[in-house]
């Protein structure tokens, strides 16, 4: 970053006199630069912890859910239908193999149940181009760095590799090709109902994830629209959609990534659909990775953050509202902490197709008909294709609507840690900066928690 931005950022952190807010832009500064070194301090200390190796094959799913042979991404013994663990996890995902690596380290037996074919089904699943918001850094699991030939941001490939190596590392039991179907309280234990028989557990962890199940909006006339219409999560690459009018509907991280992909792999015109004005920031702005400051920010008050990353946005991006991204009233952190809501975090390249126009703002989707998109504005289109980057629900409520325990949209009302009823928790539901790093902190929390329980009920 040139020298006069720097000095820019630092001054208009300042901020004008304000005679009801006494907290000094300099204070501000000293915890920020605090929080700084302590991460640049953990980025060399990865040189002497335990550092992951790089996988030595490209990744490819694994199918076993009907092959009595050892998983080859988990080793130890697989467990039959009827035999009980101390603990089960659900999901072999960030969350799930954080929670059952810290269990194995304190001697608690656990199993991982996975619907999905092999470790971190639905990483492999993502975009060809995915990478990691947060830089590695600040994205490992407990115990376990990323391997040094892995990209400061890691693709997709890279957190599979990861992952599969942190499950083999740990000697982690995994089944895999196990739906969980139901989940029920028995006495002093849980019964899971699942597509390969009953199991019971004393504790029980869901790690599934806030991103489960695909959400498309209802629309008016979706039915009726003759062209494709998917969810982002089937999106892979450009290739198919070469020569095609196609409309992202969702500004955020996904929406303007995979917008980006497909305005640079041929597709003849790329729009992206907005309702709320996105908050934007940089993925790297100067030698940081973004996620560093923010990661900071974010445990600040949330107005510090606010005015900081506004003022990062001005100097680093410039005013987009030209071109239909106007700067929200409400700030990143401010944002994150109501509702949970991300960013969106681009690379350069991105901002840079949007001030060319190849990637073009429109307002948000009305409704649909046979052959077109009408927009709030009451601007028709007519894409061959729609691409819903619109999020996803948690996908809890089959398994454990019934106990009570979610909210209005299906999130855990207590996770993170203590129980959301006796002997049940949730890891990997509080969307934040960094999180594949925070679920690892908070999977120690949950261990901890669970094997301060066991003790107790064995001296009784």
């Amino acid at each position: 970053m040139p020298h006069n931005d720097r000095r820019q950022i630092l001054c208009a952190m300042e901020g004008p006199p304000d005679p009801q807010n006494r907290l000094a832009a300099p204070h501000e500064l000293r915890l920020v630069a605090a929080g700084i070194t302590t991460l640049v301090a953990r980025r060399i200390l990865e040189t002497k912890g335990d550092v992951m190796s790089a996988p030595t094959a490209p990744v490819h799913p694994t199918p076993i859910a009907n092959s009595d042979e050892q998983s080859p991404l988990a080793s130890g013994t697989r467990l039959k239908c009827d035999a009980a663990a101390d603990v089960l996890i659900v999901g072999a995902g960030p969350a799930g193999l954080a929670a059952a690596a810290e269990l194995g380290r304190r001697g608690i037996s656990a199993l991982v149940l996975e619907r999905g074919e092999s470790v971190a089904t639905s990483w492999r699943r993502r975009y060809d181009r995915l990478r990691l918001n947060t830089s590695r850094w600040t994205s490992n699991l407990p115990h376990a760095h990323y391997p040094r030939a892995a990209a400061l941001f890691p693709s997709r490939d890279d957190v599979v590799g990861y992952l599969e190596e942190y499950a083999a590392r740990n000697s982690i039991e995994i089944r895999c090709g196990t739906i969980v179907e139901r989940v029920d309280r028995d006495d002093h234990h849980w019964t899971i109902t699942t597509s390969a028989g009953r199991m019971t557990a004393a504790h029980l962890i869901v790690a599934t994830g806030h991103q489960h199940t695909p959400l498309i909006p209802a629309w008016p006339g979706r039915e009726r629209f003759s062209g494709r219409l998917l969810h982002s999560a089937e999106y892979r690459n450009p290739r198919e959609f070469q020569g095609a009018d196609v409309l992202v509907v969702g500004p955020g991280c996904s929406g303007m990534e995979i917008a980006y992909d497909l305005s640079q792999g041929g597709a003849s015109r790329v729009r992206v659909a907005i309702r709320t004005q996105p908050n934007i920031i940089l993925r790297q702005a100067g030698p940081l990775p973004g996620d560093v400051p923010a990661t900071l920010m974010y445990r600040l008050p949330p107005r510090i953050g606010d005015r900081q990353t506004r003022l990062i946005r001005r100097v680093t991006i410039g005013d987009l509202s030209e071109h239909g991204l106007v700067p929200p009233k409400e700030g990143i952190m401010s944002r994150s902490h109501r509702e949970g809501k991300a960013p969106a975090i681009l690379d350069r390249p991105v901002i840079d197709a949007i001030k060319r126009r190849r990637i073009e703002i429109v307002a948000a989707v009305d409704s649909l008909d046979a052959t077109g998109v009408i927009l709030a504005d009451r601007t028709r289109l007519e894409p061959h294709v729609v691409i819903a980057a619109t999020g996803y629900t948690t996908g809890l409520d089959p398994l454990v609507g019934h106990l009570g325990v979610l909210d209005e949209r299906g999130v855990p009302l207590i996770h993170g840690g203590p129980e959301a009823a006796p002997g049940l928790r949730f890891i990997g539901y509080k969307p934040r900066p960094a999180q594949i790093g925070y679920v690892g902190a908070e999977a120690k929390s949950v261990v901890k928690q669970i094997r301060k329980e066991l003790k107790s009920r064995a001296t009784r």
